[in-house]
């Protein structure tokens, strides 16, 4: 029966962990660079609005961290309990990064609770800006541990293998692996991106449904910016990621792409439908793209999937995953730069409701793009859990209550996500920012509070 197959209930089990903490994870790294740079341009300009700013984004951090916490132990749990063949082969070659991501979370609270409790203490307010420092860096390096975790899976080495062992442990060779600089990248990038735009559609949003003041004019500017900056760091992350694959797992670009006869001049498949002889069809082609996202060459060979053994090839949907990907990439980058050509070039209105509602679609466009994308990742290393020496199958646990412990963690999951939601609601729908403006900084010109 369907929750009696262990390997399957531990795959959607940790799909929907992976899928639900990556949520917290994302704006947890993403948005205290975000408060950072608000503060310290409220500082500067001796601006209160973006000293609000940064207040009000705080807030909402703690409790989406308090989130995090939660569902981050649950992946702890989860890996030894559902996973204890990979675990017992490859923890004690990841066990490194795995110890430093903790040091590095608590590295981030400590001074996210200083941080939190130091508002107003110092005569220079530069003295508090500097706490955020550590929490950027702590959320970031939390960030880069865990992620060379996930690399070492899609490329591993830093071991020798005696039977079923791995042996001659070098953990710094794991985390380093080929597979870690364009992982790293991408996740840091996308989660700065993420949060920028999470935060532009709020803003967005509220104007949309309200009459608009300069907080949020000032907070929209803020976040869009961010938002076409990280967008276009993300987009060179992903070329990168793109060549990656091609060197070194050829297989999922070639899944991705459904690419399946090694040939130059590859065209890149843009969505369409395969048929029952995998001949892609109703398919948008642009040509000799891939060759040029694989080896920027237009004209260098593609290694088709062909070239895999058929037991060894990812599922072919993700080709999917892929292209929602990277169209939503597009349109972040899109609507966020039509944003600041309208804002600097003055003749037009950069808040006109057809661009305010385009805004407003940013957070979770980007969200869904983050989930696209480690769907895309994880899939696609398919068969493997250990690229190469462990399948799946042979990592996942034999006990056959994992379906009990789904159902357990999806209540627990609803009542997180609802609660949290609450929570938010209730922290900034019953102090609205003019009222707090006005409350905390009632020297501020009346034509500011708007």
């Amino acid at each position: 029966m369907f929750f009696e197959d262990s390997v399957l209930m531990s795959r959607l089990l940790t799909f929907l962990t992976l899928g639900f903490h990556v949520i917290f994870a994302t704006v947890g790294v993403g948005i205290p660079i975000m408060i950072s740079i608000a503060e310290w341009i409220g500082i500067k300009k001796k601006d209160p609005h973006y000293t609000l700013l940064a207040r009000r984004w705080t807030r909402g951090l703690t409790i989406t961290v308090a989130v995090g916490v939660v569902t981050g132990t649950a992946i702890g749990l989860q890996l030894s309990l559902l996973w204890p063949s990979f675990m017992k082969v490859a923890g004690n070659v990841i066990s490194l990064p795995l110890f430093m991501e903790v040091f590095a979370f608590f590295f981030e609270a400590i001074f996210l609770g200083a941080y939190l409790y130091t508002w107003d203490r110092f005569k220079n307010p530069i003295y508090h800006w500097l706490l955020s420092i550590p929490v950027v860096i702590g959320s970031t390096l939390s960030a880069f541990f865990i992620t060379t975790v996930n690399a070492f899976m899609n490329a591993p080495q830093g071991f020798e293998t005696e039977g079923d062992k791995l042996v001659a442990v070098d953990p710094f060779a794991a985390m380093f692996n080929p597979a870690t600089p364009t992982k790293v990248a991408h996740v840091v990038s996308s989660s700065y991106l993420t949060s920028a735009a999470i935060l532009a559609t709020i803003a967005a949003f509220i104007m949309l449904v309200r009459k608009s003041s300069i907080y949020h004019k000032k907070a929209l500017k803020l976040t869009v910016a961010a938002t076409f900056i990280f967008a276009v760091a993300t987009a060179v992350a992903g070329d990168s990621s793109a060549k990656y694959l091609a060197e070194y797992q050829p297989e999922k670009l070639a899944a991705g792409e459904w690419h399946f006869e090694t040939e130059k001049n590859a065209d890149l498949i843009v969505f369409g439908t395969l048929n029952e002889n995998n001949e892609v069809e109703n398919a948008i082609r642009i040509p000799g793209a891939l060759s040029f996202l694989a080896h920027g060459d237009f004209n260098a060979p593609v290694e088709g999937l062909n070239e895999t053994p058929e037991d060894e090839r990812p599922p072919l949907w993700i080709h999917y995953m892929f292209d929602f990907m990277v169209m939503i990439g597009f349109y972040l980058v899109g609507i966020s730069f039509l944003f600041l050509v309208f804002w600097k070039m003055k003749r037009w209105n950069e808040f006109n409701r057809w661009l305010l509602t385009g805004l407003a679609a940013v957070g979770p466009l980007a969200m869904l793009a983050i989930e696209f994308g480690w769907i895309f990742s994880e899939v696609g290393r398919q068969p493997w859990i250990l690229r190469g020496f462990m399948t799946v199958a042979e990592g996942a646990t034999t006990s056959p209550h994992v379906g009990l412990m789904f159902l357990l963690f999806l209540a627990l999951y609803i009542v997180l996500g609802v609660g949290c939601l609450v929570v938010l609601r209730k922290i900034f729908k019953n102090n609205p920012a003019e009222l707090e403006l006005e409350s905390r900084y009632p020297h501020v010109k009346e034509s500011d509070k708007e």
